[in-house]
């Protein structure tokens, strides 16, 4: 499962995206406002008004419980590496991946030092994109045409290696077209049926979002 703590702006961008795709998440904040805020924009979400710089508080609002937990606490700063370092040291924590946002070179590797395992710059990397990552974890790249259509560039999944693009049929299976296919650095656009795909190449397919979302991960 996914925690999201603190839901600031990218927090509640990283919250909206995984909901928006069929995921369950858990938020909070140390802040009510910021809670009810959430509720009003996804009234189904889960979320719960919790001081997360206390361990026995963490704990109880179920964090240590998920397996990934976005910190999305830009400041105080201590209060997003002790944070952390409880997600990441508590005993009996089960959380695998801890992804922190930091406002500063500094804030970086104090971050890391305590044991995130990612560290994102809400300006180089919005909360949206991230959720996406985190539900469609061989995504390389998308690119939103409009609300409705997209074009993605993804690693190609495990199931589809060693097929033909005729076999697979990602038009028929998937409703989604094939446009290019091959080694991320010399891609073959529009190739033929009888393409194979490989173990660590790339494919770019556009279609509607809902159905490129359908594809299988990795």
């Amino acid at each position: 499962g996914f925690a999201v703590v603190g839901v600031g702006r990218f927090g509640t961008a990283v919250c909206r995206e995984l909901i928006r795709n069929g995921v369950d998440v858990l938020a909070i904040d140390s802040s009510e406002r910021a809670i009810e805020d959430l509720r009003q924009l996804e009234p189904s979400i889960e979320a719960r008004v919790v001081d997360s710089t206390d361990e026995e508080s963490m704990r109880e609002a179920g964090v240590l419980d998920m397996g990934t937990v976005v910190i999305g606490i830009s400041e105080p700063i201590e209060a997003s590496i002790t944070t952390t370092l409880i997600a990441k040291d508590t005993e009996g924590s089960l959380v695998q991946q801890v992804i922190a946002r930091a406002t500063s070179d500094l804030h970086e590797r104090m971050l890391t030092r305590v044991g995130a395992d990612r560290v994102v710059f809400p300006s180089r990397m919005q909360g949206e994109r991230l959720g996406l990552e985190l539900v469609r974890p061989n995504l390389i790249e998308r690119l939103e045409l409009d609300d409705q259509t997209g074009i993605d560039e993804i690693k190609v999944p495990e199931i589809f290696v060693g097929r033909s693009l005729r076999e697979l049929n990602l038009r028929k299976n998937y409703l989604v077209n094939v446009l290019a296919a091959g080694p991320a650095k010399c891609l073959k656009v529009n190739p033929p049926a009888k393409y194979v795909l490989e173990k660590d190449h790339v494919l770019v397919v556009m279609g509607l979002m809902e159905h490129l979302q359908k594809l299988p991960q990795i």
